[in-house]
């Protein structure tokens, strides 16, 4: 298990251009949304994310409502985990109808830019490109099928499409950590 460290407040959005499994590229401006972004690091195989992936998905849609633009990112080593290479991304974003482009970081200068990790990592950013959430999906971890609980990301970036500004305190998200090649991190 990892832990992401706490929000650096203000810290600028890396840019990137990343091929999707929509089959074709995306850039960090072209996923913005006008009051917001968010860049979540997911993958294919892992417990935490396989155990909120459908809250993800929940979240990313009523976010786009409010003007959050949404993107995911496997910056995974596919060649050490198979189940998160490209053709199994493409697999699982159909399978669960992602309503955002799910890319793939196949050299991880993108996770390494953002300092991504852990899966999921989930970094909200305001309309400007500053960094305002880095914290949890909700208090679940890997026991993610229950509902009733506050929904940490959902209302953290409700507030940065409102105010433009993250909640002072913040979980920080805890996952599987990323799986880098060759120990390059």
């Amino acid at each position: 298990m990892a832990t992401a460290p706490v929000c650096d407040f203000g810290r600028p959005a890396p840019p990137f251009d990343l091929p999707a499994t929509d089959g074709s590229r995306w850039t960090l401006d072209r996923v913005a949304g006008p009051k917001g972004t968010l860049v979540m690091f997911i993958c294919n195989h892992c417990p935490y994310v396989l155990s909120v992936l459908d809250k993800i998905v929940r979240d990313a849609r009523d976010l786009a409502a409010l003007g959050i633009g949404s993107a995911a990112i496997c910056s995974n080593d596919a060649a050490a985990y198979p189940a998160d290479s490209f053709p199994e991304m493409r697999r699982m974003a159909a399978e669960k109808d992602f309503p955002f482009p799910y890319l793939h970081d196949e050299d991880q200068s993108v996770g390494r830019a953002y300092g991504a990790v852990c899966t999921p990592d989930f970094f909200g950013f305001d309309a400007a490109g500053g960094l305002q959430y880095r914290g949890r999906l909700d208090s679940a971890g890997r026991k993610g099928g229950l509902d009733n609980l506050p929904r940490d990301l959902f209302e953290g970036m409700s507030r940065v499409a409102e105010t433009g500004r993250g909640p002072a305190e913040q979980m920080p998200a805890v996952g599987c950590s990323i799986k880098w090649k060759d120990n390059a991190w």
